[in-house]
């Protein structure tokens, strides 16, 4: 018999550990609450969103499409996803929308299985030009058994060698040739790669997992008018959606379309935590108000923040071509594989800074790098400028350059932070202050 209400207990010792984590969770909120977020793959969501997501859907099952379901229940969550493509095609311009998928890995996986079969030839940019693991043999590419080979890079420009891309994709022929990076700082030359991979019969698939906001706000490139046969991407970058993916095709063929929407259901999820694509719908219906807006002041906070940090004498790489055209910058730290950059890393987070360390060109360990990327979405989301990103250099430069006490430094970080609370570009202007702890 079920237990009457007021008979539960719990040991002390589970009960601690419990308490243990929620303690841990409302300090990570403090962390960033009263600190600058400036990973690149980091992201806020809006008070709407962190309502939807919270909701009784988190629990439930939709498995299939909108009206072709395998549960009972989902008449509901059918207007949802509904809604949601609907937008999604909108937002992005897109003829086919999949809001389905749990991540931006995820899509890639979707997308790997419903282009190319194990064998099948992949081209990609390596991960030490930038390029993301799950396009690489220890991550999607490998999990679908691709035989991988990928492009020159060209440092200076910090992109693809287009020639040389284009002569390696017409000698190998491949299935698919992937374009996007986890290092993004420029659009990719995607018309010229994608008429060579047109002419040897390659799709071509493009990971806008970083820059999706920006390609929806129209300040980056547009992939699926250059070339791109279809986009993934992450739900929670400059797309400041909950954590989740895009699958986008610039196809109107209803065959292909059914083979993307297999690839995800049944092909990668089952259940595809219907909470979240919720919270994808209500980004999307904000992005679709405010997103364009909000594309752009990131583009001009990461240039003003990038110029900035050149000032205080910081080794910004890509200068000649003014530092970044999106959300990310990148600055060296040290010599190749010398660590400088997780040394970085450390000590501004010791002053309330949050960054990650990262592989520059020329670096070969991913735990010893000489660089930092940093984002500037999360502080343009709360309503950072051109002044703020001023300010955010010279508090770099104090703990990195002039060696202040990073603790002194971190009374600062929480004195500016303390003015940028309110989260912007989203609905609910009465109720969007706060972080969700």
């Amino acid at each position: 018999m079920p237990q009457e209400r007021g008979t539960w207990s719990a040991s002390q010792t589970t009960l601690d550990k419990a308490t243990k984590v929620m303690e841990a969770a409302a300090a990570s909120g403090d962390l960033y609450r009263n600190g600058l977020g400036m990973i690149a793959s980091e992201n806020i969501v809006s008070p709407m969103v962190q309502k939807i997501v919270a909701s009784d859907l988190h629990g439930r099952y939709a498995e299939g499409l909108p009206g072709k379901r395998y549960y009972q229940g989902c008449d509901d969550f059918d207007t949802i996803e509904s809604v949601g493509i609907e937008l999604a095609k909108s937002v992005f311009k897109a003829p086919f929308a999949n809001i389905q998928s749990t991540s931006g890995t995820v899509s890639n996986i979707a997308a790997l299985k419903a282009l190319a079969k194990p064998g099948d030839a992949i081209t990609a940019v390596s991960t030490a030009d930038g390029g993301h693991i799950s396009h690489a043999r220890m991550g999607a590419v490998g999990l679908r058994d691709l035989n991988l080979s990928t492009y020159p890079w060209n440092e200076e420009r910090m992109e693809p060698d287009v020639d040389g891309a284009c002569d390696l994709i017409r000698s190998i022929e491949p299935k698919v040739a992937l374009i996007g990076q986890s290092v993004f700082l420029f659009p990719t030359p995607l018309e010229e790669i994608s008429a060579a991979a047109h002419e040897v019969g390659a799709k071509v698939m493009y990971d806008g997992a970083h820059v999706l906001g920006l390609i929806a706000g129209g300040v980056f490139q547009d992939p699926l008018r250059e070339g791109a046969d279809l986009m993934t991407g992450s739900s929670h970058k400059t797309f400041p959606g909950p954590q989740g993916g895009f699958l986008l095709s610039s196809s109107e063929d209803p065959a292909f379309q059914k083979r993307l929407n297999n690839a995800i259901f049944p092909g990668v999820c089952s259940s595809y935590h219907l909470h979240h694509v919720a919270g994808k719908v209500i980004a999307l219906a904000e992005f679709e108000e405010y997103g364009a807006a909000y594309a752009k002041d990131i583009v001009a906070n990461a240039q003003h923040f990038a110029s900035a940090l050149a000032a205080e004498g910081f080794d910004v790489l890509a200068e000649s071509r003014g530092y970044t055209a999106s959300h990310q910058v990148l600055t060296r730290h040290g010599e190749t594989d010398s660590g400088a950059g997780a040394k970085a890393a450390r000590l501004l987070e010791d002053a309330g800074i949050i960054t990650n360390m990262n592989m520059l060109p020329g670096d070969t360990k991913a735990m010893t790098p000489s660089g930092l990327r940093l984002g500037v979405q999360e502080l343009t989301r709360v309503g950072m400028g051109r002044l703020e990103m001023e300010e955010v250099a010279r508090l770099y430069a104090r703990v990195l350059i002039h060696n202040e006490e990073p603790s002194k430094v971190k009374n600062d970080v929480k004195e500016l932070k303390s003015n940028f609370q309110v989260i912007r570009y989203c609905f609910n202007d009465e109720e969007r202050t706060g972080y969700p702890f």
